[in-house]
């Protein structure tokens, strides 16, 4: 099940529907503590979060926590931030719970590059200017930035970028692009801790953005998009373009021309 991005008002009345129904919550480290407190007083409740460097609890514990719950106690929510589809290891807990019999649905929520753009003000797509929307990591489950994306098909793209877990890797992936065409003053967006506590916007282009996120201090998790569309971000690419009353009074804009 999606919790979506970190703003607990996002998540699904589906969703908030089977927390409170469930026996057993199983739940990454950017769910919104806030959902938690729809679950049931009696319900066990299991931290499996993982974070950069460390790892709480192994895949395969997940795996095998979610079909032994399943049995032993009834109704398990594998809760995950954003949506469990995308760069979420759903493929694999699904494999786990069909092999043991237990029968599941999926419960979709928002994912974080669409709540980064909304909460930036731009569209990811736009006709006649960007036709394509590309999802991808930018981290590979070594910590490095993905070997296997076809950075030329990439950098050529006539369309939206949108990096998932992009900090630790944002210089390979922006240098990689630049490197095969794509165009430097492309303008670029970082969002940090979309639509929770803390969340920054920080503005640039894509030559520069990754300069710009070491000098702002950027931490994960945080979303890399970059496209024609992201040139009307409601956060500036130039000080001259500064609307940040428009940005929710929580967000921070870090602006670098």
């Amino acid at each position: 099940m999606g919790a979506g991005p970190g703003d607990p008002e996002l998540v699904t009345l589906k969703a908030l529907r089977r927390l409170r129904e469930a026996d057993v919550v199983i739940h990454d480290r950017l769910v919104p503590v806030e959902l938690l407190r729809e679950v049931p007083a009696e319900a066990e409740i299991i931290d499996a979060g993982k974070a950069p460097g460390r790892h709480c609890l192994p895949q395969a514990e997940i795996n095998w926590l979610l079909v032994d719950r399943a049995h032993r106690r009834g109704r398990v929510v594998r809760l995950k931030g954003g949506d469990p589809a995308v760069f979420g290891r759903l493929a694999e807990e699904i494999d786990a719970v069909r092999s043991a019999g237990v029968p599941f649905e999926i419960v979709p929520g928002v994912t974080a590059a669409t709540a980064a753009a909304a909460r930036a003000g731009i569209s990811l797509t736009e006709r006649g200017h960007a036709s394509m929307l590309v999802f991808a990591t930018a981290t590979d489950h070594t910590g490095r930035a993905p070997s296997g994306l076809d950075w030329g098909l990439l950098a050529r793209a006539e369309g939206t970028l949108a990096f998932y877990m992009g900090v630790h890797t944002l210089e390979t992936v922006t240098a990689s692009l630049t490197a095969l065409g794509r165009d430097p003053r492309e303008p670029a967006i970082l969002v940090e801790r979309v639509g929770g506590e803390g969340e920054r916007i920080i503005a640039g282009r894509l030559g520069q953005i990754a300069a710009a996120a070491r000098a702002a201090g950027a931490e994960s998790p945080a979303m890399l998009i970059t496209g024609p569309t992201v040139a009307t971000a409601t956060a500036p690419l130039t000080a001259r373009r500064v609307h940040a009353g428009a940005l929710a009074a929580a967000a921070t804009v870090v602006v670098d021309a």
